[in-house]
């Protein structure tokens, strides 16, 4: 990199014969004169930093691991041209670990009068919202001699949304919602559900469905086909205390949770029903209501984008009041939180019957695919107790899903691979069973 202003100068000047030197600043300067004119010369021709116009375009928003771009234009209304370093910063999360000095780092040349574009490419490593910081530029003469250097604040936000893996699973979801809502052959009815229409009876359909009097007027047996009910609502409650900053992998639980809820809300706002969203621990941290099918699910992901786990234990009372004002009619509750033995026995059991009475209650958590392998090592002392260790965990997380059971709430708990099918299973399960 070129030296800068007086350090140049000190540079040159220490490279002559030792003969010449003159400690002096005036026998330096006598000597070096054509030195020092050229540097005051290459000051003079640098652009200034302060006069150049900087504006911001590109990304607002963008799934996490994916790249987001964002184009700098940078204005030269002076008369000189502009050769320059630039360094755009951003928050340490905007980038891939290692990536920032090359992503950040750009060389501009920019002709008096005229404007150039150049684009930073962003890579974010968490939810939330990033914010850009200063731009720093280094404005150089046409000898490299000598450099202005000043910064800009320009800014603009990036907010990085949830990634949604599981919409992979979405397909195969409402091929099974198409064969509740009797859109194909095999049909089911269960209670609450809706009469539908009549049909040519098939060998394997439920006798049961057979309606005799249409049978007698017709010379074939009828069958009676039924849709499970629609317009239901469906209520996704994200606990954000902090048994969800445990990290599970390379994630906490709170995003798997997230992507289980997404993967939910779209698939009952497919099958007809109305999903709103709250997330709580000591208060509520967001709460999304009465969006449209076409406005639901970017709506839920803009509203979690800046959802994080709070290291707070969650007021389970708090928490049902809230679910109780935002559905105050019969709704389906998913509640996203852990299996934790304390929290769940002294803080949700308490006050679950208020939701249990009114509400049809499906609780999904999070669990660690390591205690499974943990469980089974063996070899050394270290491996035994860590696989006692497991089975605790596991015997606890057993026994404290069986006391929600016995409270009539169902309960999903599994890695977070697993969860979001597992829950829209759940949640196939209940509207087949007509208890929606």
């Amino acid at each position: 990199m070129p030296f800068t202003g007086r350090a140049a100068l000190l540079a040159a000047v220490g490279a002559l014969p030792v003969g010449l030197w003159d400690p002096s600043w005036t026998g330096v300067l006598a000597v070096n004169a054509p030195l020092a004119l050229a540097c005051a010369c290459d000051a003079a021709l640098a652009a200034p930093v302060r006069r150049l116009r900087l504006e911001r375009s590109g990304d607002t928003s963008v799934r996490l691991g994916e790249p987001a771009r964002v184009t700098l234009t940078v204005t030269n209304p002076t008369g000189r041209p502009l050769r320059a370093r630039l360094r755009d910063a951003w928050p340490p999360s905007a980038w891939t670990p290692g990536t920032e000095a090359e992503a950040s780092r750009h060389r501009l040349t920019v002709p008096a009068g005229e404007r150039r574009r150049i684009t930073t490419r962003l890579l974010p490593t968490r939810r939330g919202d990033r914010h850009a910081d200063r731009v720093t530029l280094r404005s150089y003469g046409p000898l490299g001699l000598f450099a202005r250097q000043g910064s800009h604040r320009v800014p603009w936000t990036v907010r990085v949304l949830p990634p949604f893996h599981s919409r992979k699973h979405l397909p195969s979801k409402l091929a099974r919602l198409r064969e509740l809502d009797g859109r194909t052959s095999v049909l089911t009815r269960g209670e609450g559900t809706e009469f539908d229409s009549l049909r040519e009876y098939v060998p394997g359909d439920d006798t049961r469905s057979i309606d005799w009097r249409a049978t007698a007027r017709t010379s074939s047996v009828a069958v009676r086909t039924w849709r499970p009910e629609r317009d239901r609502h469906v209520l996704l409650v994200l606990d954000t205390g902090r048994t969800s900053a445990g990290r599970v992998g390379d994630a906490p639980r709170l995003d798997a949770a997230m992507d289980a809820a997404l993967l939910l809300a779209a698939l009952a706002s497919r099958a007809g029903d109305r999903v709103d969203l709250l997330a709580h621990d000591r208060r509520p941290r967001t709460l999304v209501q009465g969006k449209t099918a076409g406005q639901l699910l970017p709506a839920l992901v803009n509203a979690m984008a800046t959802v994080e786990p709070e290291l707070v234990e969650t007021d389970a009372r708090g928490l049902v009041a809230t679910v109780v004002r935002a559905a105050p009619r019969r709704s389906l509750i998913v509640l996203f939180t852990g299996l934790d033995a304390t929290p769940v026995e002294e803080g949700l059991l308490p006050v679950l019957p208020r939701l249990t009475q009114r509400h049809t209650v499906l609780v999904a958590a999070v669990a660690d695919p390591h205690l499974a392998a943990m469980a089974t090592a063996r070899g050394t002392v270290e491996a035994v107790y860590g696989a006692a260790a497991a089975a605790r965990t596991r015997t606890e997380r057993q026994h404290t899903a069986d006391l929600l059971r016995r409270h009539g709430v169902t309960v999903v708990d599994t890695t977070p691979q697993d969860l979001a099918p597992a829950v829209a299973d759940a949640y196939l399960a209940l509207k087949a069973a007509g208890r929606l």
